[in-house]
């Protein structure tokens, strides 16, 4: 399936809603209030039935009409019709379910991907060419050991600060605004952006898209997410969990001065290749437990890769983001370019402005409004 076409269906989803309000943020909007006709995945977050929606579609390599039906490309209520494979998936969770509570004490050990890793049927025979590949694909863990020998993460940090400006001038960095421009997967065209970030913690990302501004805002204790659709405008979603948790990193990280605080129970792991590249892996966690790797540029010392995850009832689902094109900005090196890679899409965001320390008002990181959609 095309990550484009994955995350045009997030935003599709969106649009077969209820009509509701936005539950307050410490009690959001569960899936079976928003959604029609859902009869299995009851009791999560709106934004972690989202999730689980992407975790199907990488599991399987199908899209969302391929698992809904052909008419909902185009009707977004059609997406409620029952499907035979909809009726298999819930079929498919409940065996899962019962396999990892018989064995695996209720963990999600074995997951949709667990089988299908991306195929729309389990492969049931040995693949010759991967078992004698030249250069097999060699995945990191989801939690990394400490490998002997590594340095310290106190060096490996250290490093880090001092290449992108070091700490005098990092603790002078109290805010940022920015402008540029990004790209999704399945684009033809790039439309600008706007970020807004203040220390210690927040950060508001604006979207201006062709059927107006999807925006992303931290404000430090809570996260929104807003976005239109093309008939009507979208409710306010709530992040919670992994998604709450990894928009409170990311705002966290736009000021690198305080990354040893950001996180806890630092470990190092071994040198990995990126694109020939020699990178040293620094794991850390943050409240919920689950880890954040980041990966450091052996070089350089700067960062060019965080991954991280949410959780959702049929597994854990990654968030990836890839660092490049550090440039200066008074002093502080900044990345001009990242890519954002998940199960709902790939985004690639470039800046052509940045102004360190720059005046930012407080309602900036208010909680969004509803869009409206530009027709």
């Amino acid at each position: 399936m095309s990550a484009g076409l994955a995350a045009l269906c997030g935003v599709w989803l969106l649009g077969v809603a209820l009509a509701a309000s936005q539950a307050p943020q410490d009690k959001p909007l569960m899936s079976e209030e928003f959604f029609k006709n859902v009869q299995v995945l009851k009791g999560i977050p709106v934004d972690e039935f989202l999730d689980t929606m992407g975790m199907f579609s990488a599991a399987t390599g199908l899209n969302c009409t391929d698992c809904h039906i052909p008419e909902s490309g185009g009707s977004w209520a059609r997406y409620a019709d029952d499907s035979p494979l909809k009726r298999t998936t819930r079929r498919m969770m409940a065996m899962v379910n019962t396999i990892n509570a018989s064995h695996f004490g209720g963990r999600r050990v074995l997951t949709c991907y667990s089988c299908h890793n991306g195929n729309r049927r389990p492969n049931a025979i040995p693949s010759l060419v991967a078992q004698y590949a030249v250069d097999p694909i060699i995945e990191d863990p989801y939690e990394i050991l400490q490998a002997p020998g590594a340095p310290s993460a106190d060096t490996v940090l250290d490093k880090f600060i001092q290449a992108v400006g070091g700490t005098t001038r990092l603790t002078s960095f109290t805010s940022v605004v920015a402008k540029g421009s990004y790209r999704g997967f399945d684009d033809a065209e790039t439309y600008p952006l706007e970020i807004f970030a203040k220390a210690p913690n927040q950060r508001t990302t604006i979207l201006h898209s062709p059927n107006g501004d999807i925006t992303t805002t931290y404000d430090g204790r809570s996260g929104w997410l807003a976005a239109p659709t093309e008939t009507k405008p979208a409710p306010v979603m709530a992040l919670t969990g992994g998604n709450l948790e990894g928009a409170g990193v990311d705002a966290e990280l736009s000021f690198p001065g305080q990354i040893k605080q950001v996180l806890r129970g630092w470990v190092v792991g071994p040198l990995t290749l990126i694109d020939d590249r020699e990178v040293r892996i620094v794991q850390g966690k943050k409240g919920n437990g689950s880890p954040i790797k980041l990966y450091f540029e052996e070089e350089s010392g700067l960062l060019v890769r965080l991954v991280r995850y949410s959780d959702s009832p049929v597994g854990r689902v990654p968030t990836q983001i890839d660092y490049e094109d550090y440039r200066d900005v008074s002093g502080i090196k900044i990345p001009f370019k990242w890519t954002s890679t998940w199960t709902d899409g790939r985004t690639v965001f470039e800046l052509s402005s940045v102004e360190v320390n720059a005046r930012i008002d407080a309602t900036s990181f208010a909680k969004p409004t509803a869009p409206l959609a530009i027709r």
